[in-house]
């Protein structure tokens, strides 16, 4: 679980059914984050709720902060647990580009190194 995430409803008041919800889907994002990088990650979750046209609008941001890179998906749909669901999926693919990009995978590079040098 990401231990330092903060869940804030704008002009919306946010149930503990759907803080629970936020908590599991983005929480267990840190199993797609690097070791040495799940110390300091620091998630915000922004749920807003607004009325466009007589419909209801609601969209879930989330900031990820993470050593060397900020993580900021947005999603908008009708339903809240929708938008959660669309973020987590988002997060989800840049977290393992992430991960490909801040080594995940250090003693694989290593290991092809000494293969290519022979």
């Amino acid at each position: 679980m990401i231990s330092k995430m903060e869940i804030n409803g704008v002009h919306f008041d946010i149930d503990d059914k759907l803080k629970k919800y936020v908590n599991k889907k983005i929480g267990q994002m840190d199993r797609y984050i690097p070791k040495h990088a799940r110390e300091s990650a620091h998630a915000e979750v922004k749920l807003k709720e607004t009325m466009i046209n007589h419909k209801k609008q609601c969209s879930c941001e989330v900031i990820l902060h993470l050593p060397k890179e900020v993580i900021r998906i947005q999603e908008t749909t009708i339903n809240m647990y929708a938008a959660v669901d669309i973020v987590e999926t988002k997060l989800k693919n840049q977290l393992k580009k992430y991960k490909d990009k801040h080594g995940g995978n250090r003693i694989h590079q290593r290991v092809l190194a000494k293969l290519r040098s022979r």
